[in-house]
């Protein structure tokens, strides 16, 4: 299987950055072809400065990136929880990499429109300090609504899968190794 990893986390040596890495290796272990992304190392202007009135010519790493969505079968995204959202650097991602023409395209005589990167399934990890029903039930899971329903589902992939990992910051050292492991035994 072709797996394109993107950690959506800004600090490729926090908890997120180690599952992203720890995922990747179990998953070339186990034969898969594998790309990852971290968008601490990424150069791109995240602002969108005319909004979708104008495509804004794209720099190499988000290039790149379109070119590791469109190889890849399954897509796994690392992100923390930052004020009930995702992290400002990761929402300019996407707002720049998933624009229309690439990632879907409205019907012109019709509210409708074509999911361009169908046939390719997604698993986002999160991760929070919160509680996990702390985030469904304050905040409703806006973060997952909006990237699984709002983003990846609205361009195609299917299925989504969520997994969220909570108390982040009462982690003992082993309790994050042991998620660790666990978060790599729930995706592959």
């Amino acid at each position: 299987m072709n797996i394109y990893i993107l950690l959506a986390h800004p600090d490729k040596e926090s908890f997120n950055g180690q599952l992203a890495d720890s995922y990747a290796q179990a998953a070339a272990a186990k034969g898969h072809d594998v790309r990852i992304q971290k968008l601490g190392d990424m150069k791109f202007d995240p602002i969108l400065w005319k909004g979708y009135k104008e495509i804004q010519e794209l720099e190499p790493d988000l290039k790149a990136a379109q070119e590791n969505i469109l190889w890849c079968q399954k897509w796994v995204i690392f992100y923390p929880i930052w004020w009930g959202a995702v992290p400002a650097l990761f929402k300019g991602f996407l707002d720049r990499t998933l624009y229309s023409g690439f990632a879907y395209k409205y019907h012109t005589k019709d509210p409708l429109w074509d999911k361009l990167l169908k046939g390719r399934s997604a698993h986002v990890v999160t991760t929070c300090d919160a509680p996990r029903f702390w985030i469904w039930w304050m905040y409703r899971n806006s973060d997952i609504n909006s990237v699984r329903n709002a983003t990846l589902k609205f361009c195609g992939f299917s299925p989504v899968k969520v997994t969220r990992i909570g108390r982040l910051k009462y982690l003992s050292p082993e309790q994050r190794a042991a998620k660790i492991r666990a978060t790599i035994d729930r995706l592959n």
